[in-house]
């Protein structure tokens, strides 16, 4: 009966992802018809307007699920490893790192170009992961759950200073990077999303590889070793997958939040938290959110449109508060 539910949940996942597509390529400042859709997909030698609009979608539509399904994912690692369900891949300062990174390129170095934007980004992003986990590594114990949060979120407090020290006195510099903070799918690229795809399924490979282990590691790190499990070599595994899939994605998307807290939360409520069936759940969760969130903001934003990292961290954070409350709760 469990397996059943399961698999029902799974083909769920699957047609909420299939609305959530359908209706990116339809809706937005221009709704289109099922006919323009198929004209725009199939790229008819003469455009209607419509079909050209649909034509246009395409690149964020493909993306969308790409860069939801990443960041679901890196959550989820990221939550297994800190066995902390308020978690997410900021915890580990990646997203910090990225923008810090983009910053320095803006007002130092004049980048302004997308393959400079993931450069920086990634460089970034990797080194700030680096020093989190050597940092959480020191003193007894090594990285303890624990100490690489704490790591993190003091890192990640540290850059946000850099980050506004050298913004404030830059103005052109905070208009450019400003358009990349807000965090959004609609500058995506073909070309992009191939740079990011070697990222995307190394990330993928190294977590799905990792999970048995990382469900032993739930049980605490004492029972994990006896089942021999190695405890320091499996978080950081498990970390540099979360890490390589949230700086990939926030390379070409900018820093979008909540969608790797909300997901692997909302899957576990309904399927328990075995990693075998939170991980996938998740990812096709992560790309309906991020595919709806950012329907919304083109719907919400007509003519322009509302970047999706807003949207998400508007719907986001009430989802975080009664996370918190939950755990508050079970905790008393």
């Amino acid at each position: 009966m469990r397996t059943r539910y399961r698999i029902l949940m799974l083909f769920a996942c699957i047609a909420i992802l299939v609305i959530s597509v359908a209706m990116s390529l339809s809706l937005g400042s221009r709704s289109v018809t099922l006919a323009e859709i198929i004209g725009g997909i199939m790229k008819n030698a003469d455009f209607s307007m419509g079909e050209l609009v649909v034509h246009e979608r395409i690149p964020r539509t493909i993306f969308g699920p790409i860069a939801g399904c990443a960041l679901a994912v890196s959550g989820t690692l990221m939550q297994a490893i800190t066995r902390n369900p308020l978690a997410d891949p900021g915890i580990l300062g990646v997203n910090t790192g990225a923008s810090l990174a983009i910053v320095v390129g803006i007002a130092f170095f004049g980048i302004a170009a997308l393959p400079q934007y993931m450069a920086f980004a990634l460089f970034g992003a990797a080194i700030t992961a680096v020093f989190v986990y050597a940092t959480g590594s020191l003193g007894r114990g090594g990285a303890t759950p624990i100490k690489l949060a704490l790591a993190g979120t003091a890192t990640g407090a540290a850059l946000s200073s850099l980050v506004s020290l050298i913004l404030l006195p830059r103005s052109s510099s905070m208009d450019s990077f400003r358009f990349w903070q807000s965090g959004g799918i609609g500058g995506a690229t073909y070309e992009g999303m191939l740079t990011i795809a070697p990222l995307i399924v190394l990330g993928m490979c190294v977590g799905i590889f990792s999970l048995r282990s990382l469900n032993a590691l739930a049980l605490g790190d004492d029972v994990a070793a006896s089942l021999g499990v190695r405890t320091t070599r499996t978080r950081l595994l498990g970390a540099v997958a979360g890490v390589v899939l949230c700086a990939a994605t926030t390379a070409l998307a900018g820093p979008i939040g909540f969608i790797g807290l909300v997901a692997p939360h909302i899957v576990r409520l309904a399927v328990g938290s075995d990693l075998r069936y939170v991980l996938p759940l998740s990812a096709l969760v992560g790309a309906s959110i991020l595919l709806l969130a950012d329907t919304i903001g083109r719907v919400a934003g007509s003519p322009g449109e509302i970047e999706a990292g807003l949207v998400s961290a508007f719907v986001g954070a009430p989802i975080l508060v009664l996370i918190a409350v939950r755990s508050k709760v079970r905790a008393l």
